[in-house]
């Protein structure tokens, strides 16, 4: 299940975890025009754990979830400023 809100600022998703137990925490992914930002909470030190990722990470990371085993370099389209 997840959810998501548009606020002044940011798109924020959170991604609520319904698989069988144990579960994990709730995963809060904030999209800035700057950076997005991952945060999930860590029980064993009892904070919240941030990852940050510029614009270009988080699509080389949408692109690597559909690529097989290797080293690639995405480029921008021509037309494409």
């Amino acid at each position: 299940m997840f959810s998501i809100e548009h606020e002044f600022d940011a798109t924020v998703i959170t991604l609520v975890d319904e698989a069988p137990a144990p579960l994990q925490e709730d995963v809060v992914i904030n999209s800035f025009a700057e950076c997005i930002t991952i945060e999930q909470f860590d029980a064993r030190t009892n904070q919240m754990m941030k990852i940050t990722l510029s614009p270009e990470q988080l699509r080389d990371l949408a692109a690597a979830l559909d690529m097989p085993e290797g080293v690639y370099r995405l480029r921008r389209n021509a037309s494409t400023p």
